[in-house]
């Protein structure tokens, strides 16, 4: 399964999708956030209630029943598998690399204020460049690297103030 994405409803249950997946399912939009979807015969209406698009996480209601959803893509997963959570806490105060890599740029800098989900710098890794997010409003305090340094797993890259 190319580029398989992971879903978890409810936190209780876990699939894995993909773009051939999704081709299995006949989908119309009937308003921006409502849509009707055909799969195995069957006909379901969904509305799109809230979306928190920074943290792939929805909540909808399939036929009125409303259900808790959060993607992961397949960088999503390695992060986490490499033991880095993106905004898995509010009182994060340092940054570290998730995986090898080197720095491509870094848009922020020593003093800066940044407000959560801001672009704090790019690593290049595995032929991809990640930005990584800001997990929370906060001031830059200490950048510990440059542009252009080779990074390794779990080095120190910006704290917190």
């Amino acid at each position: 399964m190319p580029n398989p994405f992971e879903v978890k409803v409810n936190g209780e249950w876990t699939f894995q999708m993909s773009s051939e997946t999704l081709d299995h399912y006949d989908q119309a939009r009937l308003t921006p956030e409502t849509f009707h979807v055909i799969h195995d015969a069957h006909s379901f209406t969904v509305r799109i209630l809230e979306a928190d698009f920074y943290q792939k996480t929805y909540k909808v209601s399939v036929d009125g029943k409303p259900y808790s959803v959060s993607i992961s893509n397949p960088l999503d997963q390695l992060i986490s598998e490499m033991g880095f959570e993106l905004g898995a806490s509010k009182n994060v105060s340092q940054i570290e690399a998730p995986m090898p890599g080197l720095i491509l740029d870094i848009p922020v800098s020593e003093g800066d204020e940044v407000k959560e989900g801001d672009a704090l710098l790019v690593l290049e890794a595995m032929k991809m460049e990640n930005v990584i997010l800001s997990p929370r409003d906060g001031v830059i305090g200490k950048i510990a690297v440059e542009k252009g340094a080779a990074v390794d797993k779990k080095s120190l890259l910006i704290e917190f103030k």
